[in-house]
């Protein structure tokens, strides 16, 4: 079993849509109007509206901009630089500045426009390089 996707509830997916697409890099995939993906090399963070949770069983499943449990982990190769080039598209919405980790990443903490918190990250410690060995995609 390998985990695919994440999905994120949305009442603006084009407001999400373009967010992602700003801080990562990547260009989402736009399917419909209610239904996008940011695919990268291991896993894809999908973004619905709130529309489609007719699909999952009714409204009632799932709640736009109400997640305060999930960080959404992006690797990066150097989040130092990925925090200068974000910081002032991000300015209200940084919740730590990049920061060493005990475990050995070096994390950024942000929130997207939905209140989902973003953690960029980049392994410097011997034994995260080595987990994560592989795992950094070429962008």
């Amino acid at each position: 079993m390998n985990l695919m996707s994440v999905r994120v509830i949305t009442a603006d997916v084009k407001k999400l849509v373009e967010f992602y697409n700003h801080v990562t890099g990547i260009a989402a995939i736009q399917y419909t109007d209610d239904f996008a993906e940011l695919q990268t090399q291991w896993a894809t963070l999908a973004i619905g509206s709130t529309r489609t949770l007719q699909l999952f069983g009714g409204e009632e499943v799932a709640k736009a901009a109400q997640n305060r449990t999930a960080i959404i982990e992006f690797i990066t190769k150097d989040v130092d630089n990925d925090y200068k080039r974000l910081a002032d598209f991000l300015q209200h919405c940084i919740v730590q500045k990049p920061t060493t980790m005990p475990w050995g990443n070096r994390s950024f903490l942000f929130r997207d426009p939905d209140g989902n918190l973003v953690n960029f990250f980049t392994p410097i410690s011997a034994e995260a390089i080595k987990k994560f060995d592989g795992k950094l995609s070429s962008r």
